[in-house]
């Protein structure tokens, strides 16, 4: 990150703002789920995690089209996407909605594949995420879609929606974390044998 990424422009841009804005959203759909929720808390949590997510939507393509991509928008997106997620994940805890050894699945997950890039990226190697990783993360927000909301009448199918997407998400994170594991032992190897 240099002095061009921490510009106020650069700070301001809309992509940018839509990231603090998902994040903002966050404190606000935990206050929203804190037990006990009612019914219309529990709507209301799906409405703002529903625009939560256009915003995640938004700035990734706003950012690549208008050629607004930066540091600051590299490191924010995906650390907003992880809190996001997680809040949510936690808080449905005490609403049943989900076990608690499967939220510790998915989060640290998260936490290891955080930890990798965070080794590697000391030696010089970016980890991008790859496309069975956004996968994930698109089968975990259908997964809430389907799990916030409270109707009465079809909770139950709402409910059992969303834990398959849950476990789509758990399958194809595993599955992805592998892939950058077996990614960075690749490029380690490869420059080990470079510098012999």
């Amino acid at each position: 990150m240099n002095r061009s990424d921490l510009t106020r422009q650069s700070l301001t841009n809309l992509p940018n703002i839509l990231t603090y804005i998902r994040m903002a959203t966050i404190p606000v759909i935990v206050v929203l789920l804190t037990p006990p929720a009612s019914m219309n808390s529990s709507n209301l949590a799906f409405l703002f995690y529903v625009l939560a997510s256009i915003t995640d939507y938004l700035d990734g393509i706003l950012a690549r089209r208008r050629n607004l991509v930066t540091s600051v928008g590299k490191l924010l997106d995906p650390l907003a996407d992880k809190l996001l997620t997680s809040a949510v994940l936690i808080m449905l805890i005490p609403l049943g909605k989900v076990q608690a050894w499967l939220v510790f699945l998915i989060i640290g997950r998260e936490l290891i594949i955080t930890g990798l890039r965070s080794i590697a990226a000391g030696h010089g190697l970016i980890l991008n995420a790859s496309r069975m990783g956004k996968n994930k993360m698109v089968s975990q927000t259908i997964a809430l879609i389907f799990l916030l909301p409270s109707v009465p009448r079809i909770d139950w199918m709402l409910d059992y929606a969303g834990l398959f997407f849950l476990w789509v998400s758990v399958v194809l994170g595993y599955w992805s974390a592998m892939d950058y594991f077996s990614h960075f032992y690749r490029e380690a190897k490869r420059r080990s044998q470079s510098k012999e």
